[in-house]
């Protein structure tokens, strides 16, 4: 087992991933190893695609119709084929929707070498204008059927691949992430795990005690975030399902974006969609809440975690505190 990367066994248990690699790549990814290391209970599937994009394509829809996976994760090219997947809950990785385009600004012709063993054994293989143009006849056919069962995920420092507005402009589910356009153990586990628990939530029906975050509890002065806060996010998250609060200026218009921001730099991925500005927090449903303010959590109706009181001090003790919950 990967030392950077952690097991969870209950989620996408007894379901089948089926992992679409990226060009020159292969089944031997080693985004296929992270995905059986970190759900041991999953099935994960991956074949070697064809260098010919039609057909890599037909391949695919015949896994599929075989297979019938409950998950389909695409990077990179992959990305590109696994939205053409109609049917099936998918998350998109850095996808190449101008395949064809980057090929040709990133040097990308001529002879390249596989980046992974392939079943075949072959090393190597060319690409030449007639196969361009195949894949962008192939990418051309993208967002015919767009579908609300699709994650698209984004790198922040992706030097390859651009994407993020033409996913917008047919899909929703738009995430950056912090990280480049080739995966690794931390993009992988501070971004596609949590969308994946997601994904898993939503087809089990799965309903997490809830966790309310006051942004007031998490920054200094400095708007830097305080001790522990992103390692507590990170542990809660695992369990529970945690929104943000924030409240809701009359007055600073521009506060809102500041906080969406901030959450985007420091929390990432797993504050998208989880944000709620309010000047009734009592109102909202809730299991725990994490405040600062006595005034605003007296009239909450769950169990309110006043930080900076002596019983939580620090981030630190909330830590401890849910890890003695275990859960509950």
């Amino acid at each position: 087992m990967n030392p950077y990367l952690k097991q969870f066994p209950e989620l996408m248990r007894e379901k089948r991933i089926m992992y679409v690699h990226g060009f020159a790549s292969s089944a031997q990814s080693g985004t296929v190893k992270r995905l059986r290391d970190t759900f041991p209970n999953a099935d994960v599937v991956a074949f070697d695609l064809p260098v010919d994009p039609h057909e890599a394509l037909a391949l695919l829809h015949q896994k599929c119709d075989e297979l019938h996976p409950d998950l389909i994760l695409g990077t990179s090219m992959g990305g590109m084929f696994a939205e053409q997947l109609y049917g099936y809950d998918r998350i998109l990785v850095n996808p190449a929707f101008q395949i064809a385009d980057t090929m040709r600004e990133h040097n990308m012709m001529g002879k390249q070498t596989f980046l992974n063993p392939r079943a075949d054994g072959v090393q190597e293989f060319y690409v030449d204008k007639p196969l361009v143009k195949a894949y962008r006849e192939v990418s051309e056919q993208c967002f015919s059927t767009p579908e609300p069962s699709v994650w698209g995920l984004f790198g922040d420092q992706d030097p390859l691949v651009h994407t993020y507005d033409l996913f917008r402009e047919h899909y929703s589910r738009a995430i950056r992430f912090h990280g480049e356009h080739r995966m690794d153990d931390h993009s992988f586990m501070h971004a596609v795990v949590p969308v994946i628990r997601w994904v898993d939530d939503l087809q089990e029906h799965r309903q997490r005690p809830i966790v309310f975050i006051s942004l007031s509890t998490m920054s200094d002065a400095y708007g830097k975030p305080l001790s522990s806060v992103q390692k507590t996010v990170s542990r809660l998250i695992e369990t529970y399902n945690v929104y943000f609060l924030a409240p809701c200026p009359s007055t600073d218009h521009d506060y809102p974006s500041r906080m969406l921001s901030w959450l985007e730099e420091f929390i990432n991925v797993p504050a998208y969609d989880h944000v709620v500005f309010t000047n009734q927090p009592h109102l909202l449903y809730g299991d725990y809440f994490i405040n600062a303010s006595k005034e605003e959590s007296e009239e909450y109706m769950g169990a309110v975690i006043d930080f900076g009181s002596d019983e939580f001090k620090t981030w630190e003790d909330i830590l401890l505190y849910f890890d003695r919950l275990g859960g509950q």
